[in-house]
């Protein structure tokens, strides 16, 4: 499936014209995005989807269509867990409702380009050194296992990396300012504490973006198909989250299946040249692992607390842990 370079061009043309009647228009004003316009958004996002698989159902056959629907289902699944973790750090620093929209917004816009950078680079890497896709299919079993092992903790910034590196070269204001990342005192400059949370939305999509794009590579090597699934995926991650944010820690066995799901796709790399497994094959192992996952903890429940409340335990006050204006420049 070659495809021009103008079809890349097209198709991220279309993208930001839907980021901006988004933020332009439904998202002037900032809201609490109820559960009713996140489950419509979900919906025109999910639509849009169906509707590229079936362009390219006619345009470049069956085939294209079921890697784009795997590769986008993969993505889908993995954003939950990603889910998961947003709604820590929201609830860590207790983001008001109405700006959390705004911070998911730019962490988007921010995610697309980053995933575009991986994507291009994996491909590259394959096509360049092809037994680089044996080095991805291992990473991903390491992950999966690592996940299936995994102890859940509550989130916290005093040990992220990037909120560390924030203290040591942004003064940053104690309190919000309205929906803004930066704002004037005293003549000089200060970040918010909204932009550090945007730093870490980002910090956490970069984390992810570490597993999510292998795992889609074990589906399609083609990188417009790997692109498009992604940032289908993306666009839906930010409507999802407000869907899903107050019942996601119910999903205990998510965690299992996902990394059940990684190690799939990581066997599939490294036995491609062995074992070739169809593609409708694949997906049906995704759905059905995706599915038997969300229905085992919605009725067989752990008893077990729930870490969005020890995460929120730990901020003390809704400025506990956001650094201090500094009197200092940064160096």
């Amino acid at each position: 499936m070659d495809t021009s370079f103008w079809f890349y061009v097209a198709f991220t043309a279309f993208v930001l014209a839907m980021l901006a009647i988004d933020l332009g228009i439904f998202h002037r004003k900032a809201h609490v995005v109820r559960a009713k316009e996140a489950g419509a958004w979900v919906a025109v996002w999910m639509t849009l989807a169906l509707t590229f698989t079936l362009t390219l159902l006619v345009w470049k056959g069956a085939e294209s269509a079921l890697l784009f629907a795997t590769g986008y289902l993969i993505e889908q699944s993995l954003s939950i867990d990603n889910i998961f973790v947003i709604v820590m750090i929201f609830s860590y620093f207790r983001i008001p409702g109405k700006y959390q929209h705004r911070v998911l917004f730019w962490g988007i816009i921010g995610a697309l380009l980053m995933r575009g950078l991986f994507i291009g680079m994996g491909a590259l890497l394959i096509k360049r050194f092809g037994w680089i896709i044996y080095v991805f299919g291992a990473f991903l079993i390491f992950t999966g296992v690592k996940m299936a092992l995994r102890q859940d903790e509550g989130f916290d910034a005093e040990q992220n990396v990037m909120m560390r590196t924030a203290r040591r070269f942004l003064r940053v204001t104690r309190e919000y300012h309205g929906q803004r990342f930066f704002t004037i005192q005293d003549g000089r400059r200060y970040a918010t504490p909204l932009f550090l949370v945007l730093l870490l939305i980002e910090f956490t999509d970069l984390v992810f973006a570490v597993d999510s794009i292998p795992a889609i590579f074990a589906v399609t090597t083609n990188p417009f198909l790997v692109y498009t699934s992604n940032v289908f995926a993306i666009l839906g991650l930010r409507s999802m989250y407000f869907l899903l944010a107050g019942i996601v820690h119910q999903f205990a066995y998510l965690k299992y299946g996902l990394a059940l799901i990684l190690v799939f796709v990581g066997f599939k790399m490294v036995l491609v040249d062995m074992v070739r497994i169809p593609i409708l094959a694949s997906l049906g192992v995704i759905a059905v692992t995706l599915t038997l996952s969300i229905i085992a903890s919605l009725f067989y429940p752990p008893k077990l607390k729930s870490i969005i409340d020890e995460t929120q335990g730990k901020t003390g006050s809704i400025f506990g842990s956001v650094p201090q204006p500094s009197d200092e420049r940064p160096k």
